[in-house]
């Protein structure tokens, strides 16, 4: 056997029979077990024992009707190559959503290791091999657009950290332990943007959902959902269940609607994940038919075990502010258990960069480090030249788009708006696309907003901060200015409800926020322009001090 093999059989008895006499026995081998149905199915598979693990599917209930394998060998294959290869294909399958998969959760063990030419078989051998499928009508999309789809971020099958293993071991550990102890309980994950929450979130709901199918398992037949209040990301969750056996649209919900729903009929729910919720309501709101004061407390009533995941330096409103005393309120009698993740994996920069961003956010505005790796970080006295340069990258490398602070006027009445500086005039903030907004290849002619791009990667960005940011020259530190600040819905307050926090401070916080988010967008890169004369001055000087950066 020379290079890569590809053989396609019928899968049946006799077939299998036949490969005692063949390569693949006893031999590490990936396979693919499908059918061509109008609405197909396929299950990916690896192993050593190939005849005898055939016998084993052609035995399974549940893979009935598939009536084709595609073996996939090479010499050069190893059991941590196909094990690899095999998860690869899980995940590009599922963004390429030709098929429903069967397979279900596999091991939590399943941690990111290296093995001896893990890159030939990343990027040689399984490039390979996915041109090969697409010849054969068994895939359809390239990789480099696969890769840039939020449904492939998010796969509930992405190889984990150590450190995201641990979380996804206690976090399921802790299910089966307090599903029927008849007390609340609350599992609460701390993280920054890019620490990959929404990641871990993904694969351990998917588990969740596997294991209440499972006989054996002591979470079988739980209700359970998982709510996001994000327009964006609820999208995405929904593409993914479209090819996983386990997950269906009706378990991701909206929060309000899932508490109106548990309402309506009574039946509390097993286990509530709630990614993003430094998005849910801390108070009344009637534009979100909202009627409660705290919808993480009224979520936790509703669920028996509630898995939070929550990052107090993304709210984004002053109707959901979170305050220690609210998260305490929540809690409050159950039992509850924390773990923080801190590892940053969005941005692949050096630590000075990360480090450059998060004192930015804390108002201080240091020189350029001296040496990003292969990350770029640029400042830009012109919207439009910062606009044609992203541009540029996303022609080179895809999903990379421009993004400003909301300091520009937006009303949801239908009609265009404009982000608007010197020489530039930029579509803004659009919302009424089906997918995800970076995703459209359009919106590379267009601004977003931190709407339309919290949560997601991107692979360059650029942001535009706008008026509501400048800088105090004696104070030697950003100035924020939330009277100049287009978000009339992040500063609304409630005549009806008292707060325990300084107004003034929170409108200045949410911003600060908003310019977190949108600055930790950037796989490879972050692009800056400042609207602001006394910001961009400064900016240019630090810049300037660092490095040369175009």
């Amino acid at each position: 056997m020379e290079g890569l093999k590809l053989q396609t059989l019928p899968f049946n008895e006799m077939n299998i029979a036949k490969l005692k006499s063949m390569d693949y026995n006893n031999y590490p081998i990936v396979y693919i077990l499908h059918d061509n149905k109008k609405k197909k199915s396929a299950y990916i598979g690896q192993t050593v024992q190939m005849r005898n693990r055939m016998k084993a599917h052609l035995k399974d209930e549940k893979k009935k009707g598939l009536d084709s394998v595609l073996l996939i060998a090479h010499e050069m294959f190893n059991q941590s190559a196909t094990y690899n290869i095999e998860t690869n294909l899980i995940n590009y399958f599922i963004a390429d959503n030709k098929y429903i998969l069967k397979n279900v959760s596999q091991t939590t063990k399943a941690v990111t290791h290296n093995y001896y030419d893990k890159y030939k078989y990343d990027d040689e051998i399984f490039s390979e091999l996915w041109e090969r499928l697409r010849a054969d009508e068994l895939a359809d999309n390239t990789l480099e657009y696969l890769q840039n789809k939020d449904v492939f971020k998010l796969s509930p099958y992405k190889e984990l950290s150590e450190s995201q293993v641990e979380l996804k071991e206690e976090i399921l550990d802790f299910c089966k332990l307090q599903i029927n102890s008849g007390k609340q309980s609350v599992f609460l994950v701390k993280g920054d943007a890019g620490t990959g929450k929404s990641v871990v979130l993904s694969s351990t709901f998917n588990a969740i959902q596997d294991l209440s199918k499972d006989e054996d398992s002591p979470l079988k037949g739980t209700n359970n959902y998982l709510l996001v209040n994000h327009n964006e990301m609820i999208k995405t969750y929904e593409s993914i269940s479209e090819s996983l056996p386990n997950l269906k649209k009706k378990n991701f919900m909206k929060p309000t609607s899932f508490i109106n729903q548990v309402d309506k009929t009574g039946e509390v729910a097993d286990i509530t994940f709630v990614d993003e919720a430094h998005l849910l309501l801390s108070r009344s709101d009637k534009y979100n038919s909202y009627s409660g004061e705290n919808q993480l407390r009224d979520i936790s009533l509703r669920s028996k075990v509630t898995i939070v995941v929550f990052d107090e330096r993304q709210f984004l409103k002053l109707k959901s502010h979170w305050s220690s005393n609210l998260l305490e309120e929540m809690t409050n009698g159950a039992e509850t258990k924390t773990y923080e993740l801190t590892d940053q994996f969005r941005i692949q920069a050096d630590q000075e960069v990360v480090d450059w961003i998060d004192a930015f956010v804390d108002k201080k505005v240091k020189s350029f480090p001296k040496a990003t790796g292969d990350y770029e970080l640029k400042f830009f006295d012109s919207a439009l030249e910062m606009f044609e340069a992203i541009q540029e990258k996303d022609e080179e490398h895809q999903l990379s788009r421009v993004v400003a602070t909301f300091d520009y006027e937006h009303k949801k009445d239908g009609d265009e708006y404009y982000v608007e500086e010197p020489g530039f005039k930029g579509v803004w903030n659009r919302t009424h696309y089906k997918e995800t907004w970076a995703e459209h290849p359009e919106t590379v002619r267009e601004v977003g907003s931190i709407y339309t791009i919290q949560g997601f990667d991107l692979n360059y960005v650029g942001v535009i901060l706008g008026p509501s940011v400048s800088y105090d020259e004696e104070k030697q530190e950003l100035k924020l200015l939330p009277q100049k600040y287009k978000d009339k819905e992040a500063f609304r307050t409630s005549s009806e409800t008292k707060v325990q926090y300084n107004v003034e401070e929170m409108k200045e916080q949410i911003i600060l926020n908003s310019i977190n988010v949108l600055m930790k967008r950037g796989v490879k890169g972050l692009y800056l322009y400042a609207s602001d004369e006394k910001l961009q001055a400064v900016l240019k000087e630090k810049c300037q001090g660092g490095k040369e950066n175009g």
